[in-house]
């Protein structure tokens, strides 16, 4: 087996086993419940590539970034998509029973839809251990190409996983419930993040 048939193995199960249950994988299957698939997985697929050539370009430089800077972006990104997702799940003057009778997700934009997934998946994978990991393995096996093809490779796989997960759940429940857990979710995640900040 080549070098870099074991670097790209080894790094897919890597980061495969790593993203499956972090909060990766969760905020796609939750942007899923807001906006339609196929705008979030263009936008979190976009997202990932543009980490993975960070990652692989930079090696290990990433692990330099201060902890606590990471923490407060990454905080408010889910903050602020919290808040969007607690106003809508919340608004008055409509039940939702429109939206919830065709068992999709209000109408948004396509542009829009896949720039908030990217926006939101961005800031969560900014110093994960994914991109890290990615970075760590570039600089020690010397095959970035396979590092970085197969790091892309399983974080889209993780992605389309959540994806066709959160659909399956947006057409069980009602979309403003969605919303409601959603923002309550995202809030938990900016409240983690702001926490890591202050206390590291």
């Amino acid at each position: 087996m080549s070098a870099a048939l074991i670097a790209f193995v080894t790094t897919f199960a890597l980061v495969l086993a790593v993203e499956l249950p972090d909060k990766t994988f969760v905020a796609s299957l939750v942007l899923t419940t807001r906006f339609p698939w196929k705008a979030v997985l263009a936008g979190v697929s976009a997202a990932f590539a543009v980490q993975t050539l960070i990652a692989v370009g930079f090696g290990s430089v990433l692990t330099f970034l201060p902890d606590r800077l990471v923490s407060v972006i990454v905080g408010v990104m889910f903050g602020v998509g919290s808040a969007m997702l607690l106003r809508e799940g919340f608004r008055t003057g409509d039940d939702g029973s429109h939206d919830a009778s065709r068992g999709g997700a209000a109408p948004v934009s396509f542009r829009r839809a896949a720039l908030t997934s990217f926006g939101v998946l961005f800031a969560a994978e900014w110093g994960d251990a994914s991109q890290l990991a990615t970075a760590g393995l570039v600089a020690r096996s010397a095959q970035p190409l396979a590092v970085g093809l197969a790091s892309l490779a399983a974080l889209v796989t993780v992605a389309g996983l959540a994806v066709l997960l959160g659909r399956k759940l947006r057409t069980k429940l009602r979309p403003r419930l969605l919303q409601r857990i959603a923002g309550v979710v995202f809030a938990g995640f900016s409240l983690i993040a702001f926490g890591t900040a202050i206390l590291g």
